[in-house]
């Protein structure tokens, strides 16, 4: 799955950018208080995309 997918997936769940690290991005889900790191690679595999919205608390991405 591209980044920019899973990032436009996870801003329609209600998450937003929490801060821009080393090697990764921090986003944040808000309403449940949870983080979780998106690594910059352009391509993302669906096992950590699946974990991620796991980890926001969100339903994973189709």
């Amino acid at each position: 799955m591209k980044r920019e997918e899973l990032l436009r997936y996870l801003r329609g769940q209600g998450c937003v950018l929490l801060r821009e690290g080393a090697n990764h991005s921090w986003w944040q889900n808000a309403s449940l208080n949870t983080r979780s790191a998106v690594p910059r690679h352009t391509e993302i595999s669906n096992l950590l995309a699946k974990k991620i919205c796991k980890d926001l608390g969100v339903p994973p991405v189709k």
